[in-house]
């Protein structure tokens, strides 16, 4: 009889422990890195590129392991100023950066980054602060109809997000802040050593694309073991490729001689971007470019495309539907990255601003035209539709 309530008491305690055979699926854990976090949409770690709102509008960030395309404006200063959001944010999250320029100095180009906003209240400027609402009972205010009355307004920004910080443009970064930071350089009329030239490369980018795989490999950014307590990631800013000061020709002749330098770069620095903890940001003189073939199959080499179209010297500049902003932003492609689908925006009627203080992307909201001088068109008759004269001749 003790022996049967021994063996009952076993199983009990058996049935006890392992009440189910169901085990609770658990997560893989990410690589845990300052300055990163998983996407919601597809799970892939991203970084931000240091505008907020441009974050938003390619889906949360900018995945690790991905290539940022830029095609710049033709004063080329709001591209650059979008590289230098790019490295600050690096900077303020510890990352390593890499800056490759032909023209100018990266020494110069680290200078001029924005000074971070490290309070959580953000003062904004007296031209930014959002109307003062009038009340129904006010005179003055705008008589609409009824129906309008309780609808929603307009949103023209977008939803602020805790990922990635906010940057002042008046100030630059101050210099112990800056020198904190491991910035690798690669300045062009300096670079003295050789490289080999392939058939399709030429020496400027060749030498880069050594520069950037040893930096990788020595740094352990491709997995290896020099990083196996701490890992960080490398973001890589290349300015202006393509140009002439490159060694390039395609923004010189329709027929460039190195037709195939740029898209052969391109395609083994995505390589090494698939195969490491890196991201990159480069900038290309699109409107320079010549043979838009080329141009097509520059942007099939990148990830992310976006076109920044400014408005100064055109016609847009006077306009008055556009006086509250300073350029277009065309969104050209969104990669699909462990899913069938992208992240696309909710709208494509993009414009940037640049304020005193930030740089910042909002949607295009152009306000209605309410002079009394409106042309109207004129009704036109179409054919089959009635009659298109009086009198008609049988």
């Amino acid at each position: 009889m003790a022996a049967h309530m021994n063996s009952m008491e076993k199983l009990y305690n058996l049935s006890s422990n392992n009440a189910t055979s169901f085990q609770k699926k658990t997560r893989s854990k990410l690589v845990s890195i300052p300055g990163t976090r998983p996407s919601v949409q597809n799970g892939q770690l991203i970084v931000s590129t240091g505008v907020t709102s441009l974050d938003y509008v390619i889906g949360g960030g900018l995945a690790v392991g991905t290539l940022l395309l830029i095609e710049e404006d033709q004063s080329d200063s709001y591209s650059q100023m979008l590289l230098r959001y790019f490295l600050a944010e690096g900077v303020v999250c510890g990352h390593e950066l890499f800056l490759a320029s032909a023209q100018d100095h990266p020494e110069n180009i680290m200078q001029m980054l924005p000074s971070p906003i490290l309070d959580d209240n953000v003062s904004t400027d007296q031209g930014d602060r959002p109307p003062t609402p009038l009340h129904l009972h006010d005179p003055d205010a705008m008589k609409i109809a009824w129906r309008y009355q309780n609808l929603p307004k307009f949103q023209t920004t977008f939803g602020s997000s805790l990922f990635g910080h906010c940057y002042d443009l008046s100030k630059p970064m101050e210099q112990q802040v800056r020198q904190a930071a491991k910035c690798h350089t690669f300045y062009l009329p300096e670079e003295k050593t050789a490289a080999k030239e392939s058939s399709h490369l030429t020496g400027p980018y060749a030498g880069l694309l050594q520069c950037i795989q040893a930096l990788i490999q020595k740094e352990g950014f491709d997995g290896s073991s020099s990083q196996c307590t701490v890992r960080n990631v490398l973001r890589v800013c290349l300015h202006s490729l393509g140009s002439a000061l490159w060694g390039d020709d395609l923004c010189c002749s329709e027929s460039p001689t190195h037709y195939h330098a740029l898209t052969t770069f391109l395609y083994a620095l995505r390589a090494l971007l698939r195969s490491s903890l890196s991201v990159a940001m480069v900038t290309v003189p699109s409107h320079l470019i010549q043979k838009r073939v080329i141009m097509e199959r520059i942007t099939k080499l990148s990830d992310t495309t976006l076109t920044l179209e400014s408005f100064q010297g055109s016609e847009k500049e006077t306009n008055p539907l556009y006086k509250d902003y300073h350029g277009l932003l065309h969104i050209r492609q969104v990669p699909h990255l462990n899913c069938l689908l992208c992240a696309i925006p909710d709208t494509k009627d993009l414009a940037f601003k640049l304020k005193r203080k930030q740089f910042t992307i909002e949607k295009l909201h152009l306000p209605p035209d309410l002079s009394e001088s409106v042309s109207r068109v004129s009704k036109v008759e179409l054919p089959g539709c009635g009659p298109t004269s009086k009198h008609l001749d049988f």
